[in-house]
């Protein structure tokens, strides 16, 4: 007999939307380069700048405003790089100021990125958390000076789900004229976001975490701010990303973020109620449990739950065995062994970072899912705990 497959760990990729996957496969046919001034580039070209406009709209942005870019990471790479940018072609000394202020559980691309800038010289300041992943806004507004440069703060967390007030970091960020980035890609299609209200001059949003296809982000850059290309060597994106547009991508990015417009708002209460029903029924059925990420101020289907006794490795293993796909940590940081960095930012210990388990859930989890998943988590928790040398149980 077959496994029911359940597929719950969304903030890594979703599937394809079926109204995107169909345009993809139309969008097959236009096979010109969209820089090409004939009719083959040209009807390329009017796809390309369909999509464009849609992004812009669902963002309140203009479509000058917005770049394609390959992924998140990649957008997330052009918006830091900006400050060492020297070209001639740009400008010297782009952005005043050397340095950057960003915080302890971003995405390991914007870590990994400041820790490079910072080996070649840039002052690289990291913000703190709470216990629920909150930054503190008084800190903020004591790190930054006449000498930052740029400040990136991620709008939703990958791995808690926890928001960050993205319109007052902004505000305290321009009060001392630096520049202020913003990595929404778990955010944008789950919440509204308008970049004009919240007065960010960059932001970051990638296909496949909304149903649309890999291989395909949004880079909104603020028009009047400064930029440096991280690719060059062509003309493409207004001269900001050099390469041939992904031209079946960004027609699917279009036409994701035109299924998100339409669906987003009811789909994220469905979410939200099939969470509260996920954390109430582990919280009663399996003891000696912790929620990591914020109570309230968190994305809707993210819920990150840490066993006392129990390897997340082997959590997702043996749920795997039962068809249901969950993750431990970032997707990008799967292959590694070290505990999440943004569990443990948040204070807790090594060992419940070591044994906690994201379930992200999608529009096409059901409560039927959850039901199952409620009825097969208790038996798998129980049966690495008898097999463990540390668990004991805490005193009631």
């Amino acid at each position: 007999m077959a496994v029911k497959r359940i597929y719950m760990d969304n903030n890594a990729t979703t599937p394809l939307h079926p109204e995107v996957k169909k345009a993809m496969v139309e969008g097959m046919e236009i096979f010109g380069n969209p820089s090409s001034l004939h009719t083959f580039g040209r009807h390329a070209r009017q796809f390309v700048e369909e999509a464009r406009q849609k992004v812009a709209s669902f963002l309140g942005a203009s479509p000058k405003e917005i770049m394609f870019t390959g992924s998140g990471s990649e957008a997330n790479n052009t918006v830091l790089s900006i400050i060492t940018c020297s070209s001639k072609h740009c400008g010297s000394n782009l952005v005043k100021g050397d340095t950057i202020i960003t915080t302890t559980i971003e995405h390991p691309c914007i870590l990994e990125t400041t820790k490079c800038l910072k080996e070649k010289g840039v002052n690289v300041q990291y913000l703190e958390v709470d216990q629920h992943g909150k930054i503190s806004l008084d800190r903020l507004k004591d790190l930054v000076t006449e000498r930052t440069s740029m400040v990136s703060v991620m709008m939703a967390n990958n791995e808690i789900g926890t928001f960050q007030d993205i319109k007052t970091i902004a505000e305290i960020v321009h009060s001392k004229g630096a520049l202020f980035h913003t990595d929404a890609v778990q955010a944008v299609g789950k919440v509204p976001v308008n970049v004009e209200n919240l007065n960010v001059d960059f932001l970051t949003l990638s296909g496949h975490k909304i149903y649309g296809p890999k291989g395909i982000a949004a880079l909104y850059v603020k028009k009047g701010v400064p930029f440096c290309p991280l690719i060059r060597g062509g003309h493409q994106e207004k001269g900001r990303r050099a390469g041939t547009e992904n031209t079946l991508g960004i027609i699917g990015l279009g036409k994701a973020i035109e299924m998100r417009s339409q669906e987003m708002e009811t789909e994220e209460k469905r979410l939200l109620e099939l969470k509260t029903m996920l954390k109430e029924g582990i919280a009663a059925k399996i003891p000696d449990v912790r929620f990591i990420g914020h109570p309230t101020d968190s994305l809707a289907g993210t819920l990150n739950v840490s066993f006392d006794g129990a390897e997340g490795e082997a959590i997702i293993l043996y749920l795997d065995l039962e068809g249901i796909a969950v993750s431990t940590g970032s997707a990008c940081a799967s292959g590694s062994l070290d505990p999440s960095h943004v569990i443990l930012a948040t204070g807790a210990p090594v060992e419940c970072a070591h044994g906690s388990i994201r379930i992200s859930l999608g529009r096409e989890n059901t409560m039927e899912e959850v039901e199952y998943l409620l009825d097969v988590l208790p038996r798998v928790i129980a049966k690495i705990r008898e097999m463990s040398t540390v668990y004991v149980r805490r005193a009631s």
